[in-house]
């Protein structure tokens, strides 16, 4: 069993920056490929980026290609969302998620755990 912690999020002026964080509990952790989603109200959860369990393949969505990067220390069973640039569009609940096995994926399906979300709030 995984458990994940996101924290992080925030009220930010658009422009501005946030740095999630998500906390995972395990002992393998650097046996998980991990991932970030988001919902905005009214649609459906959405990929946002992923990266690979050593941290050298990393994927993004085009909407945020650019604004954000995603790190991992695995010594601190951690997993980062660096969010630059942010835009109203951008408000949502943020999800942190893993998959157990090393190469990740953009679909939500595919992952095994997730966190319970934090919310980022990106004002005009």
């Amino acid at each position: 069993q995984v458990q994940l912690v996101e924290s992080g999020g925030g009220l930010v002026q658009a422009g501005g920056s946030l740095r999630l964080s998500c906390a995972a509990s395990g002992r393998t952790f650097g046996n998980y490929a991990m991932g970030w989603f988001r919902q905005a109200p009214g649609k459906e959860r959405e990929f946002v980026a992923s990266i690979s369990w050593s941290g050298y393949r990393t994927y993004y969505a085009d909407s945020v290609k650019g604004r954000f990067t995603i790190s991992r220390d695995n010594a601190k069973n951690t997993v980062y969302l660096q969010m630059n640039s942010l835009k109203p569009e951008d408000t949502a609940v943020y999800y942190c998620a893993a998959r157990v096995v090393v190469s990740s994926s953009q679909v939500a399906y595919d992952y095994d755990y997730w966190g319970q979300g934090t919310q980022v709030t990106v004002s005009s």
